[in-house]
């Protein structure tokens, strides 16, 4: 055995003896300075044990050799259990190192971490391949992503990385990220995709791809529609999920969106009806008819849906002629929600704060029971507490300062 090979041991087992002796203490008893300092540390020592690896990988090719695997990333597999594709990022990491000195003098520092040196390396490797830079474009380029990393996130950098040429040369190379965005828009755009399938449930699974502005613009409205409903359900005791949260703002975007704005067939707009029998919608255990394909719902959510101007409620008699087509004295008209808006100013459910301009407008006497579109007979409700008082789970009464409190029924 060579002596080198008994230092990289030696160095070896210091490391996994130090790792051993750390894994002994408990950080629930260390001070908030040693944690942090900890973590600043480690990270830097993570980073300074890839720079090994990857080092190691690029002069790995006779490990392939000895054992007959197609490359050294297929011994990965087969001897360290490591997935293929990690794999082969890994060894495409190393060779990509050996390039850029800097990107490599980096990561041995601590100063990069593994996930920063991999996109500096694909943006730099894109550079490459552009005619019009040059080598001391591609110099410059790795100067400054390597200076950035010091401040920025790794998904800042691949950011900063697609227009690094625009900060090298920003007349030379303003059209060409120009017609690079346009490529990478029009890419989006073939990408862009929509599918639902229903999980039998009562919910339906949404999965699509859409633009990076697209996503962003659908983010922000949903996390403005989240986040008021996150702070009321943590001050009420009835903290959810966040991602929860969202998917009901996503909710509160489809049943709000105007259906003006939507194509006409036939001369006619797009219209959604909900079909119920004058029964079942006196009855709070019954099921209505969503659209023309008879998709059930409850007969409570059929109520609340036709709250809103967006859906034609029809009622069918016990012949199941038609009763009434959505009459539009049925629904708050625009003039009459803005009135409730100025007069509630925020949901009236007890102890909700929702702003007037996240809610629906409720009638406080059914339909089916003779109620009025008048403002007297109707109050505001943010969407989660206009559910509620559609839920037959639930009773409500209305206090004398007009708000509405609720009780679970106790016979459920």
């Amino acid at each position: 055995m060579s002596l080198e090979h008994d230092t990289i041991d030696a160095d070896l087992s210091a490391i996994e003896t130090s790792l051993d002796d750390l894994l002994t203490r408990d950080p629930a008893y260390w001070r908030t300075s040693q944690k942090k300092d900890t973590l600043q540390r480690l990270e830097k020592i993570q980073a300074k044990q890839a720079a090994v690896k990857l080092r190691l990988l690029a002069t790995a090719g006779d490990i392939a050799e000895e054992t007959g695997a197609k490359d050294v990333s297929g011994w990965m597999r087969t001897e360290l259990l490591v997935d293929k594709g990690v794999a082969r990022s890994q060894v495409n990491l190393a060779a990509s190192l050996a390039k850029y000195e800097l990107v490599a003098a980096g990561l041995a520092d601590g100063v990069l971490s593994q996930d920063k040196a991999r996109v500096i390396t694909k943006a730099l490797d894109q550079i490459e391949t552009d005619p019009a830079a040059s080598i001391e474009d591609l110099l410059l380029a790795e100067k400054l992503l390597v200076e950035h990393a010091t401040w920025w996130t790794a998904n800042e950098l691949k950011v900063a990385g697609k227009r690094i040429l625009m900060m090298v040369d920003p007349d030379r190379f303003e059209e060409a990220e120009a017609k690079a965005l346009q490529r990478e828009e029009e890419h989006a755009q073939r990408r862009m995709f929509f599918q639902s399938r229903d999980n039998g449930d009562g919910t339906v699974e949404i999965q699509a791809r859409v633009s990076r502005a697209v996503g962003l613009r659908l983010r922000t409205m949903l996390d403005s529609l989240a986040q008021p409903r996150k702070w009321s359900s943590e001050e009420k005791g009835r903290k959810a999920p966040y991602d929860r949260l969202l998917g009901q703002a996503f909710a509160r975007v489809i049943e709000t969106y105007d259906v003006e704005n939507l194509p006409r067939h036939g001369g006619h707009a797009t219209t959604v009806f909900v079909t119920m029998s004058l029964e079942a919608l006196r009855k709070d255990l019954a099921t209505a008819s969503l659209g023309f394909d008879g998709e059930k719902i409850t007969a409570a959510e059929a109520r609340r849906m036709a709250c809103n101007a967006d859906l034609v409620p029809v009622v069918l008699g016990t012949d199941s002629e038609i009763l009434d087509l959505g009459r539009t004295a049925r629904l708050a008209h625009p003039t009459q929600h803005r009135a409730l808006r100025l007069r509630d100013k925020c949901c009236q459910a007890e102890d909700c704060d929702a702003p007037a301009a996240w809610t629906e407008a409720h009638h406080l006497k059914p339909w089916g029971e003779g109620g009025k579109t008048n403002l007297a007979d109707m109050v505001l409700l943010c969407p989660s507490d206009h559910h509620r008082i559609h839920d037959p789970n639930y009773t409500y009464d209305r206090r004398t300062d007009g708000q509405i409190r609720f009780s679970r029924r106790a016979d459920i």
